[in-house]
């Protein structure tokens, strides 16, 4: 009996260790290098909703808006409008995680 009670809490506690929910992955951006814009893409396991950011090399924050996104791929469109060429630190934040990657633009 006391077996089978320490498999199941092993069991119970195995499973809470490993079942955290990845929210968001494949995050990417194309054309990168850009000129003019470009389109950030990633999955989401559910309907939610992102913030996303773009820092330059500095850390100062030069763009940030809440996108509402779906379940699957979603892909957003991001226009360089008056920034400089330069690297830039892009990143993707929902409510339990947040990604980031770098693009360029020329």
């Amino acid at each position: 009996m006391i077996k089978k009670i320490l498999f199941v809490l092993l069991l119970s506690v195995s499973f809470i260790g490993f079942s955290q929910e990845k929210t968001l992955e494949d995050l990417s951006t194309a054309p990168n290098p850009f000129t003019n814009s470009t389109k950030i893409t990633f999955k989401s396991s559910l309907d939610s909703s992102i913030i996303l950011t773009v820092r330059n090399v500095l850390g100062k924050t030069v763009f940030k808006k809440t996108y509402k996104i779906k379940t699957g791929k979603n892909s957003l469109t991001f226009y360089k409008n008056d920034l400089s060429t330069g690297m830039y630190i892009y990143s993707i934040q929902s409510n339990k995680k947040v990604i980031s990657k770098r693009f360029v633009i020329k």
